[in-house]
């Protein structure tokens, strides 16, 4: 069954919800649509659907000039496999000692790494985009360096691929939280994948807002990779869930952002240690 594609970008959120709404009354009528935040700063939006027979020209030229956004741009996809395609391109990924694989490539995980199983249908950090690797990378730097982190605490974890590398160096339990219950199930599927069931617990939480988290509290390192308006937001709460001399792994910044977030984690007392960039990505290691 062919694909088509329609994309643009428009100034704002509500222009560009309301575009997505009118998307929506197409016909033929689309199978997705999406609207999305640019993360450049630019305040541009994307705003995109997904049709199963090629949409109506006209019509989404209309739709944008009425939302005032740029001219769609409509594009046929080639059939795919997709699950061949992704295994194609999700390589293992070697950060320190650690090394992040699916299932089909598990003959070739080395017999002198850490391996940590991610399948890539589960996408919420599988080592490949630039924050995941960095904070991995960063991770690796603190334990090699001989960093005493008994109690980590891995927030808006994703995949859980960040307490899972935690668990593999420790016998401490490691306490993974994220915001979506989606994400949290997808933790849990890696958790019992890994064999790391009752090292790495799970929760569904905003930032610090758990009570088993704040039970649990301070921590020697937190490992926090999610955008930098969360991360701002949640400096004074990561200030006070870090140990004194504990670390905080930060990253899902882009390269222009981090100097912003480094000065309000300044504020709230901690220390730039380490500061480093993957392609458009920054990841900043802390100490407290």
């Amino acid at each position: 069954m062919p694909t088509f594609t329609a994309f643009t970008k428009t100034k704002g959120k509500p222009t560009a919800e309301a575009l997505g709404e009118a998307l929506e009354t197409l016909i033929p009528e689309p199978t997705g649509v999406g609207v999305f935040e640019i993360e450049d700063g630019s305040g541009l939006w994307e705003v995109g659907a997904y049709f199963t027979e090629a949409p109506d020209e006209i019509a989404l030229a209309l739709l944008a000039k009425a939302n005032g956004a740029d001219d769609f741009v409509i594009s046929e996809l080639p059939e795919t496999d997709w699950v061949a395609k992704v295994r194609r391109d999700l390589a293992p990924v070697e950060a320190g000692q650690f090394f992040v694989y699916g299932a089909h490539d598990a003959d070739k995980l080395p017999a002198d790494k850490i391996g940590l199983l991610i399948e890539a249908a589960m996408a919420f950090g599988t080592g490949h985009h630039g924050t995941t690797l960095g904070c991995l990378r960063a991770f690796d730097r603190l334990v090699t360096g001989g960093a005493a982190l008994d109690n980590v605490a891995d927030i808006g974890c994703g995949t859980a691929v960040l307490a899972m590398a935690a668990a593999k160096v420790s016998d401490k339990v490691v306490y993974a939280s994220d915001i979506d219950e989606v994400a949290v199930d997808v933790a849990l599927s890696n958790v019992r994948a890994n064999d790391l069931e009752g090292r790495v617990v799970c929760l569904e939480a905003a930032g610090f807002n758990h009570e088993t988290l704040a039970e649990n509290a301070p921590y020697d390192l937190v490992f926090a990779n999610i955008l930098k308006g969360p991360l701002i937001a949640l400096a004074p709460d990561m200030a006070r869930h870090t140990a004194k001399g504990g670390f905080a792994i930060l990253s899902g910044i882009l390269n222009p952002q981090a100097d912003e977030v480094i000065e309000v984690y300044s504020r709230n007392g901690f220390n730039l240690l380490h500061r480093d960039e993957i392609v458009d990505w920054t990841t900043l290691t802390l100490s407290r």
